[in-house]
């Protein structure tokens, strides 16, 4: 638990605007996992030393249905864009750990099986603090009662080891929901916003999506505003807040997250 006139003095350091003016807010220490179509390791290591901000080297694994385990991470992506997320986390956080789960495969889907096994072999093998999802179940193909109690367990599950868990809208929310941002609480949901900052965020409770987040990324397709571009920049800012405090419970940062979108401290 945070010590009393923690969150006064963090308020007070943290508030928009003053995020980059703490030289340790970098997500040093902080294990982040992108739940996607695989990280093209050495693109992104190439691109953040020409920029000189050299990052830690991403581990990762591959997961395939009917696979009992994780496959080998050879580096390699199987679609663009979990590297376009994990680059958007970079630019933000330039000092986490990253790690990479594969769950789509060279067909371009997964199943929610999948995704629960990368789940949690991030929480449990990588002891990860946060998980980015920028992917989402439609709710009309998770009408199977046991698979989303299942998926929501899994989600729970994270949330009681204290990790905290990012997970995109549908890009049509509200008129279209998905899961597992349709879990809110316990995860964070996150739905695309304009702001004019990369580190622009607002509370905008709409159907249990909760925040909006800048919603652009740099790499390939990602200029068109989409909520898998405003999620890993919203699990960016809470990793650098979790390298000022490693010890926050995922709802104290969701406080803070609340807190400093409402311009307060």
């Amino acid at each position: 638990m945070a010590a009393p006139g923690f969150f006064d003095d963090l308020f007070e350091r943290l508030a928009p605007g003053r995020l980059l003016a703490d030289p340790r807010a970098t997500g040093a220490g902080v294990p982040i996992a992108v739940i996607d179509s695989g990280v093209e390791r050495d693109l992104l290591t190439e691109k953040y030393a020409r920029l000189g901000t050299p990052i830690t080297h991403i581990e990762g694994a591959v997961f395939r249905p009917g696979s009992p385990a994780a496959l080998p991470y050879d580096g390699k992506q199987s679609s663009p864009h979990g590297t376009i997320v994990a680059d958007i986390i970079l630019s933000v956080a330039p000092r986490v750990t990253l790690y990479s789960a594969d769950v789509f495969g060279p067909q371009g889907t997964c199943e929610v099986e999948t995704v629960i096994a990368a789940l949690r072999h991030a929480v449990d093998v990588w002891k990860v603090k946060v998980v980015n999802l920028s992917l989402g179940v439609p709710e009309a193909r998770l009408s199977q009662l046991l698979r989303r109690q299942q998926f929501q367990r899994a989600i729970e599950e994270a949330y009681f080891q204290d990790v905290l868990v990012f997970a995109a809208a549908h890009n049509d929310h509200p008129f279209t929901r998905s899961y597992p941002a349709a879990f809110a609480p316990p995860l964070i949901s996150v739905n695309k916003g304009t702001f004019a900052d990369p580190l622009g965020f607002a509370y905008h409770l709409s159907d249990s999506v909760e925040f909006q987040a800048y919603s652009t990324g740099n790499l390939g397709f990602s200029r068109e505003p989409a909520t898998s571009w405003a999620t890993p920049h919203l699990a960016a800012i809470a990793a650098r807040l979790l390298s000022l405090k490693p010890d926050l419970k995922p709802f104290e940062v969701k406080t803070i997250l609340y807190w400093m979108s409402q311009g307060k401290g």
